[in-house]
């Protein structure tokens, strides 16, 4: 099937025409979902549908690339083009008040995440998957045989290292984003067909992917001369680290995983699909966090 970048409705596979004709009678009624999407990927300008059809078309033409290269490809451009997106921009040299606003928000994306992880392993027929879940349940979540806590625990001690209380972080309810954000990609978990939640999710570790700037990204995820520096706490390093140290690897499995998949089930339409929705989910959710963050320094 060919999805709807921006909400998943379905049509035929590879027919291209519907779903310019669907997008461009939502953007008629100013569903905002839908105009974002076309004025972000395909034209801040109202075009003739023909012309629609064949920009669509080559929006998710692969050409000669594997899946993972144009999902790798997408990312970098969404996040780290000219100008990068304004989290990680500002996670550059990070103040109390941005650090905080990571703390607040991603505890509860954290918490979802597992969730997810957790939905894959049970839906998944292939047992090499769900080994890979279980290593990332226990990664972000358990800490159990690890050399270092979790990432979740890693987060909270940063969050308690910066002045606020753990009962204040897990009280604090989701901003709104976020938890729209949360409840879709729940959604995504257990609706839609598992290798679509992999690249769903998985394509997200991509932002802390230290060999994205090899690739064309403008920045990385943080200068990652703080964490050799004092402008940032030790807890703090101990997070940001856990992350630029694990997250390439665990995004590159991933994608692997999702182009060998994708190709066998005959879903690489889908799969682009549910990656590019969750990537806009991403991009609200990472504003969340600056939103947060605001809070702090008033």
């Amino acid at each position: 099937m060919t999805k709807c970048p921006a909400c998943l409705t379905a049509f035929p596979k590879g027919d291209w025409a519907a779903l310019a004709q669907h997008l461009a009678e939502r953007a008629q009624r100013s569903d905002a979902v839908h105009v974002r999407w076309l004025n972000q990927n395909i034209s801040r300008k109202r075009i003739p549908l023909d012309d629609l059809e064949s920009r669509i078309h080559q929006f998710f033409d692969l050409g000669a690339r594997p899946l993972s290269a144009w999902i790798r490809s997408r990312f970098i451009s969404k996040f780290y083009g000219e100008p990068p997106h304004p989290f990680p921009a500002a996670l550059q040299h990070p103040s109390r008040a941005t650090l905080l606003g990571y703390v607040f928000e991603h505890q509860h994306f954290l918490r979802q995440w597992v969730r997810s992880c957790a939905y894959i392993m049970a839906r998944t027929d292939q047992a090499e998957v769900a080994r890979y879940e279980l290593d990332n349940l226990n990664t972000e979540f358990g800490g159990f045989g690890t050399p270092t806590p979790s990432h979740y625990e890693l987060l909270l001690q940063m969050g308690e290292s910066l002045g606020v209380s753990r009962a204040q972080i897990l009280n604090t309810p989701p901003l709104a984003s976020t938890a729209a954000a949360i409840q879709e990609w729940n959604r995504i978990a257990t609706e839609e067909h598992w290798v679509e939640a992999v690249a769903g999710m998985h394509s997200l570790e991509l932002i802390a992917n230290r060999n994205l700037v090899d690739e064309g990204a403008s920045i990385s995820y943080f200068d990652p001369r703080i964490l050799n520096g004092t402008e940032v706490n030790a807890p703090a390093k101990a997070f940001l680290r856990e992350g630029y140290e694990a997250d390439a690897g665990h995004s590159d499995e991933a994608l692997a995983l999702v182009d060998r998949f994708a190709v066998e089930l005959d879903r690489v339409e889908e799969v682009q699909a549910t990656f590019l929705r969750s990537a806009d989910l991403f991009d609200d959710y990472l504003i969340a966090r600056l939103e947060r963050a605001a809070q702090f320094e008033s």
